[in-house]
């Protein structure tokens, strides 16, 4: 007997692979729009963007280009207009109230650029990584919480703060114990807004080593937004982000003798826009409109010809 039509177009949708498939973060078409004193900004516009469990990534952009939106959307701190945006499987959507808040204490961990945001200024750094525990009823007894900070601080290189206060910790000190709050409740994705933004060169490695040791040791994802290069060239892949649309990647791989090699892609969406980027498209004088052509294994893109003057 022939299937039906009906049975074609469900077997058809079963076989067809979801966008993301089992990836660990997912935004499909994602866009927020913010609404003030009657003008609307768009400031994400249809972004896609998919990172694998146990990733760690960079998010780079210039100002304005809609990377920390995208940040507190992932963090649960806003809501999107319209799209997808999925984490661990959870519709960020969709989340009520109450939801957003679990999320908030469990499946995700957020280190602020500004230290004094990330702790409590009048207890210790054991106090502080135990406090998330505590406020979300997990980590058992308080020998257990009090045994759990204590290795996070040891692991990320901070364990003689144990009994110190914030104004007695340096302020990468304090951004490696940020960290360790960060990871208190065992969450399966770290956040980070310019974490480095307020230090040195040499205190941003060490607190970069510790958002790189947590993603190896812990096999937490770690996305970082940064404008920081000695940041962004030290993970496996960069996205740009560029007028609320990701814009391109850089991948790092070590080839055979172990040197890194960093390639550059434009990013392509589920729509077929592709941004060139602006130098590109500066030294080639493109505006408008430009001439395409298929070719074997590419597609050739040329500047559009200029139409012959009736004078």
């Amino acid at each position: 007997m022939n299937p039906t039509l009906s049975e074609l177009e469900a077997k058809a949708t079963r076989q067809k692979a979801a966008f993301g498939g089992d990836a660990h973060i997912v935004c499909d078409n994602l866009v927020r729009i913010y609404k003030t004193e009657g003008v609307e900004v768009v400031a994400l516009q249809g972004l896609d963007l998919l990172i694998d469990k146990g990733e760690l990534v960079a998010i780079v952009g210039a100002s304005g280009s809609g990377k920390s939106t995208l940040l507190n959307v992932l963090s649960g701190l806003d809501v999107p207009t319209a799209g997808v945006a999925r984490v661990a499987g959870t519709d960020l959507l969709s989340m009520s109230a109450r939801d957003r808040l679990r999320y908030r204490r469990s499946v995700v961990g957020f280190i602020w650029q500004q230290t004094a945001r990330n702790l409590l200024p009048y207890v210790t750094a054991r106090e502080n990584v135990e406090l998330p525990m505590k406020l979300a009823g997990l980590g058992g007894g308080a020998g257990a919480r009090r045994e759990r900070a204590g290795e996070l601080l040891e692991l990320l290189g901070v364990g003689d703060c144990a009994n110190r206060k914030t104004p007695e910790m340096s302020g990468g000190e304090q951004q490696r114990v940020a960290i360790a709050v960060a990871l208190a409740n065992s969450p399966q994705l770290i956040l980070a807004d310019e974490p480095t933004g307020e230090l040195d060169s040499e205190t941003s490695e060490q607190v970069f080593d510790a958002l790189r040791k947590a993603n190896r040791e812990l096999g937490v994802t770690v996305v970082i937004v940064t404008h920081d290069p000695l940041v962004s060239e030290q993970v496996d892949r960069t996205v740009g982000i560029r007028d609320g649309r990701t814009s391109s990647e850089t991948l790092r791989r070590a080839d055979a003798e172990g040197q890194i090699i960093a390639e550059e892609y434009a990013v392509l969406d589920r729509v077929g826009r592709l941004q060139l980027p602006r130098d590109f498209m500066n030294a080639l004088e493109m505006e408008r409109r430009v001439r395409l052509e298929l070719e074997s294994d590419h597609i050739g893109v040329w500047p559009a010809r200029e139409e012959p003057s009736d004078d």
